[in-house]
């Protein structure tokens, strides 16, 4: 039997919250009930929940490029308040775009057993792209759900979900 990973990327106030550093948009509000059913749906079908936050150093270089956002500890880097996380849920922090940098994550999927990974979350052409493309490259089959995904700019967002289908990420 093949277990699910469902990975939820940068659900934090920072991104989805209208008064954070990085507000996606209403594009990023509209895709909360999606993600809500995709982690209730996987947990009743035994699968894991991993979620993966940014959570940066004061002074982390990412900041010359997006101003500064989801510092460590502070109420940006916080899962946003319509999302539950549960005892047996996984939280990852991270620092870089792909959530497989420098993080414990392949080693939750190697011990969860998992075969098969599932991407939710924001944003589609920075953070959920590279890591989508990073567990191909592992050999983690990965899906990437449409209604699952938003980004500041629905052009990159295009180009992220074309691009992935391209190089072998499941879009559905």
């Amino acid at each position: 039997m093949s277990k699910v990973a469902l990975i939820v990327t940068d659900m934090v106030n920072d991104f989805l919250d209208p008064r954070g550093a990085l507000y996606v948009g209403p594009a990023g509000r509209s895709l909360i009930p999606f993600v809500v059913d995709k982690i209730e749906e996987t947990r009743a079908a035994g699968g894991v929940v991993i979620f993966v936050c940014d959570a940066h150093a004061p002074d982390d270089r990412e900041f010359a490029h997006f101003k500064p956002h989801a510092v460590q500890g502070s109420w940006g880097s916080q899962i946003i308040p319509e999302i539950s996380r549960l005892p047996g849920d996984y939280r990852e922090d991270k620092t870089r775009y792909s959530a497989l940098h420098k993080t414990g994550l392949v080693d939750i999927l190697r011990r969860e057993g998992v075969s098969h990974t599932d991407l939710v979350g924001v944003c589609t052409s920075i953070c959920i792209m590279f890591t989508a493309i990073n567990l191909l490259d592992l050999e983690f089959p990965c899906r990437v759900y449409r209604e699952g995904v938003a980004d500041f700019d629905l052009e990159a967002h295009l180009f992220a979900l074309k691009h992935m289908r391209m190089l072998g990420v499941e879009v559905i």
